[in-house]
């Protein structure tokens, strides 16, 4: 009589079982990194690059368009290089801050984490990638490792991307 009442609570607790086991065995989606936006990013030291795009009507010239946020309490300097250049680009960024690359340097505002400057976009010559490619960029800080990262090119159809083409 005590197996009747029994195995329908046994039943109910396999099927509860069963049916949540599948949480514990799957990765959330909400604990996966990934860039909310069309741009890449990378860490290098204790800089941030957010969100870099170039932004390029035919391909051949390029604006770079990116964040950089600086953790630390010096100031770094980031060199950029892309595939089949032989020039670097250097971006300064003070202690504790951000510079924004394309954004309104008439738009600057306070942050918690510092000032971010906007400043002009970085122009890359000779980057012959066509739009909706990608462009290898390594970016790197001080003498911490670098990151080669593949950055997205597109063109200025999007109304916030069109300032931007060189």
């Amino acid at each position: 009589m005590k197996s009747r009442r029994l195995a329908p609570l046994a039943l109910i607790a396999a099927v509860m079982v069963g049916t949540s086991g599948c949480a514990m065995l799957a990765p959330q989606a909400t604990t996966i990194e990934y860039n909310p936006a069309e741009g890449a990013g990378a860490t290098t030291g204790s800089v941030v690059v957010s969100n870099a795009v170039v932004v390029s009507e035919d391909g051949e010239d390029g604006n770079l368009i990116a964040a950089f946020t600086n953790e630390s309490d010096e100031a770094q300097t980031v060199s950029i290089e892309f595939e089949g250049s032989s020039s670097t680009e250097t971006l300064r960024i003070p202690a504790m801050s951000s510079i924004s690359l394309g954004m309104d340097p008439d738009a600057d505002s306070e942050t918690a984490e510092g000032r971010v400057d906007g400043g002009e976009p970085i122009l890359l010559e000779g980057i012959d990638t066509p739009p909706g490619a990608t462009l290898p960029i390594y970016f790197q800080s001080g003498d911490a490792e670098g990151e080669l990262i593949q950055v997205p090119v597109l063109d200025g159809s999007v109304e916030y991307l069109a300032p931007f083409v060189p």
